[in-house]
């Protein structure tokens, strides 16, 4: 059963250089456990604060992070296009290290959904003194090939929807597609900009869609926050999540072998494929790996094995 959604109990900005200042938050109980929560995306924020019911706020002292360009960190990507270039999940990481520092934790239990697995495990697998256990819903490592697989290969599942997707991106020959669509939302062409975000957004919805039909041919964000969704996540993944070659998380598994780590995955998760999640398994012999086998990207049976992970490491 998931935990009452309590309320921050202290939260502020953090100026961390370059113009940047992370939105932060506490939560639950000031002499509990430090545990951090990383959001999906990029681009993605803490939201409505659902992720706090994960966490027991009794035996936890949980810190939620907006990161950088997004959320109520500022300034928005979209407030600051010519800084694009400057967003790396090295960038990132060291974000995340001036906020531990910021509230004087000596290490942390790390969580994520999605993208912010992917973070989560490049951040342990910089800073592995730091972390104490990993616990991870929706497993990606955002690898090329699982990128080429969300962008270009669902599309055999969805063959109509993919059409107008990639028609939309406006690729040029020999482009990769989500190189197109980061081409035009990095662009000066507003309108251009507007559409590649409508388009990109509408296909989130649909390789999300198999529990839910309906959700095809409509976006999930309002338009004042897709076009800095999409360009995020088209930045980074054209860019491989900035961990290419030997930086990649499958290649620095040994960095992290000793971190006790709970994966949890949906087998209908048809945008990223069991396969990274059972990788990454196979990959750390102190891992657990749980498949809820009715549920896709996320859902309350993931949401309940991640909490009973949770309640473990605390």
């Amino acid at each position: 059963m998931p935990y009452p959604r309590t309320e921050p109990t202290a939260s502020g900005m953090l100026d961390v250089g370059d113009g940047t200042s992370l939105y932060w938050e506490e939560s639950g109980s000031p002499d509990g456990v430090p545990a951090l929560w990383l959001h999906g995306g990029p681009g993605g924020s803490l939201g409505s604060g659902w992720y706090r019911t994960h966490f027991d706020p009794t035996r936890y002292r949980l810190i939620g992070i907006d990161q950088r360009a997004s959320g109520r960190s500022r300034p928005l990507v979209t407030e600051s296009r010519d800084r694009l270039a400057d967003h790396t999940t090295q960038r990132l990481i060291a974000d995340i290290e001036a906020v531990r520092q910021h509230l004087d934790i000596e290490d942390w239990v790390v969580t994520g959904i999605s993208w912010g697995t992917t973070l989560a495990l490049a951040y342990a697998q910089q800073h592995p003194a730091r972390v104490r256990a990993l616990a991870l819903m929706a497993v990606t490592t955002t690898s090329r090939e699982e990128v080429d697989w969300i962008t270009e290969g669902v599309g055999r599942v969805f063959p109509a929807e993919w059409d107008a997707f990639e028609q939309a991106g406006q690729r040029l020959p020999g482009e990769r597609v989500v190189d197109a669509y980061a081409r035009r939302l990095a662009g000066t062409d507003r309108e251009a900009r507007a559409d590649a975000a409508q388009a990109w957004d509408r296909w989130e919805n649909v390789h999300v869609s198999l529990d839910d039909p309906g959700l095809r041919e409509h976006g999930h964000l309002g338009p004042e926050l897709r076009e800095g969704f999409a360009t995020l996540v088209t930045h980074y993944w054209a860019n491989d999540g900035f961990l290419p070659g030997d930086q990649a998380v499958l290649a620095r598994l040994d960095r992290i072998a000793h971190v006790p780590t709970a994966l949890v995955h949906g087998r209908r998760d048809i945008s990223g494929p069991a396969v990274a999640a059972w990788r990454l398994h196979q990959g750390l012999p102190g891992s657990t790996l749980t498949i809820v086998e009715d549920e896709g990207h996320g859902g309350p049976g993931g949401s309940a094995t991640l909490t009973a992970a949770l309640d473990g490491f605390s």
